[in-house]
């Protein structure tokens, strides 16, 4: 970055090679040998998404969590697809460290703002998954298995009207092996899927959030590979979106992501960034997939 012009290769290779806290640590040590803010200086020598990016990585993720959920709740409107996103995927330790976070940088308790921004049935769920109190414990029950798909089953299709509360507690509480094994029941019960059972008892967003819970059970990286494609089909990029899920799932699962999105769309993910986005924001994706 010194002098004139800027080495927007060497920017990309060194900090997409690094994990989050790597990249922190030579934010320190880069100000402790130069007295200036990495992140400040990145600002000034990139702009547009690539900055957007880079800002990202830069970000410690708890902060970067805090942020997305804040400015999903903020202003006018709410964009329940982050809420969704984020709340549905996190173990209790994530959501604790992100609750920590926000009411860092924003003064306000996560759990008020969200309820504040939402309503109904969907507000109950947000609330519940904020309390990031989901049993954690990887032996299953099978007994008890059966008697939750029981529930239900009653508490929905056998009923008229939908008890919302049964799948609410259900959903927000048992343990991801635990919810696998109750969902195996409910087919083995009623001959078909629980997804099929909620997309028929429920709408609107509570639908989306209770099908995002069973396909995160289910397989994790196949729902953030439809998360990706969804930000780049179509017109136009949702490049928060896939800003957002590159950045936090690189150290994670990106590599499980990727090989999804080959198996489930026949096309690469490679291709599809290639294809939606360009410049040095387009290099600086492809180096978090290890591609540049």
């Amino acid at each position: 970055m010194k002098g004139f012009g800027t080495d927007e290769k060497a920017i990309i290779q060194v900090l997409t090679r690094r994990s989050n806290e790597q990249r922190l640590r030579i934010a320190f040590e880069f100000k402790t040998l130069y007295g200036k803010d990495l992140v400040s200086d990145l600002k000034s020598e990139t702009s547009g998404k690539f900055e957007d990016l880079l800002v990202a990585l830069m970000t410690p993720l708890p902060q970067f969590y805090a942020k997305e959920l804040h400015d999903a709740t903020a202003g006018i409107g709410t964009d329940e697809d982050v809420l969704i996103e984020v709340m549905c995927t996190m173990s209790n330790h994530e959501i604790h460290v992100i609750k920590q976070a926000y009411t860092a940088i924003y003064g306000t308790l996560l759990e008020d703002d969200l309820r504040g921004d939402t309503s109904g049935n969907f507000k109950r769920l947000m609330t519940s998954l904020c309390m990031g109190n989901r049993s954690e414990d990887f032996h299953v029950d099978q007994q008890k298995a059966r008697e939750d798909a029981r529930s239900l089953l009653q508490a929905g299709e056998l009923r008229l009207g939908t008890d919302e509360s049964v799948f609410n507690a259900v959903l927000c509480s048992r343990s991801f092996p635990q919810l696998a094994a109750i969902f195996q029941e409910y087919h083995f019960l009623t001959g078909h899927d629980i997804d099929d059972a909620i997309k028929a008892e429920f709408s609107g967003d509570l639908e989306k959030a209770l099908r995002a819970i069973v396909k995160v059970v289910r397989n994790k990286p196949l729902f953030f590979a439809e998360r990706l494609h969804k930000s780049m089909k179509g017109l136009g990029t949702n490049d928060r979106q896939l800003i957002r899920i590159m950045v936090t799932r690189c150290e994670v699962d990106l590599g499980d992501i990727s090989n999804m999105f080959h198996s489930k769309y026949g096309e690469t993910l490679q291709s599809w960034i290639e294809g939606d986005c360009s410049g040095h924001y387009k290099k600086c994706l492809l180096g978090l997939l290890g591609l540049y």
